[in-house]
C-alpha cells in the first residue's frame, strides 16, 4: 500500500517518514510505502494525470490543498477513481503549517493514516486532520 504526500509536504518530511517507515517489521499489515507524489509524477503534474493511477493502486494521498475537496469537479475525479485522502488543515491558512507542527501532526496520526488506509477500508474516502482535533473528521 502506497501513501502518497503531494508536492506541498515538505521534503525533508516525506524522506524522515520514508526511512522510519522502511523500519517496520514486514508484516502484512504493516507494508506501507511512503512516497512523494513528484518523485513519480514530476513537480506541478495535474490532478486528472495522477488521481486515477493512485486510485487504481488503491493508494491514498495526503495533501495540505483543501481546495480540491472542495472544487466540485475535483471532489468527483476523486469519487470516480475510489482515491482516498487525507487533508491537514493547518492552524491558519494565511502562514499554513510551521515545520515542527506538521512533523508532530503527521506522526501523532500515522498509525490512525495506515489504518484508514488499509486495503479493507471501503473507497473513496476522505478524512481531515487538525492540529485541535482529537481524531480524523469524515468529510
Amino acid at each position: 500500500m502506497k501513501i502518497y504526500f503531494d508536492e506541498n509536504t515538505n521534503l525533508h518530511l516525506v524522506r524522515g517518514l520514508q526511512h522510519l517507515q522502511e523500519g517496520m517489521s514486514k508484516k502484512e499489515d504493516e507494508l506501507f510505502e511512503v512516497v512523494f507524489l513528484p518523485d513519480i509524477f514530476g513537480k506541478g503534474a495535474q490532478d486528472e494525470d495522477w488521481i486515477p493511477v493512485l486510485g487504481a493502486e488503491g493508494s491514498v494521498i495526503i495533501t495540505h490543498d483543501l481546495n480540491t475537496h472542495r472544487t466540485r469537479s475535483q471532489r468527483e475525479l476523486y469519487k470516480e477513481n475510489g482515491l482516498g485522502a487525507f487533508f491537514f488543515t493547518p492552524p491558519s491558512l494565511k502562514n499554513g503549517f510551521g515545520y515542527w507542527d506538521l512533523v508532530q501532526l503527521v506522526i501523532k496520526r500515522w498509525d490512525e493514516i495506515k489504518k484508514l488506509s488499509s486495503k479493507r477500508a471501503k473507497r473513496p474516502f476522505a478524512f481531515r486532520y487538525t492540529t485541535r482535533g482529537a481524531k480524523a473528521e469524515s468529510m
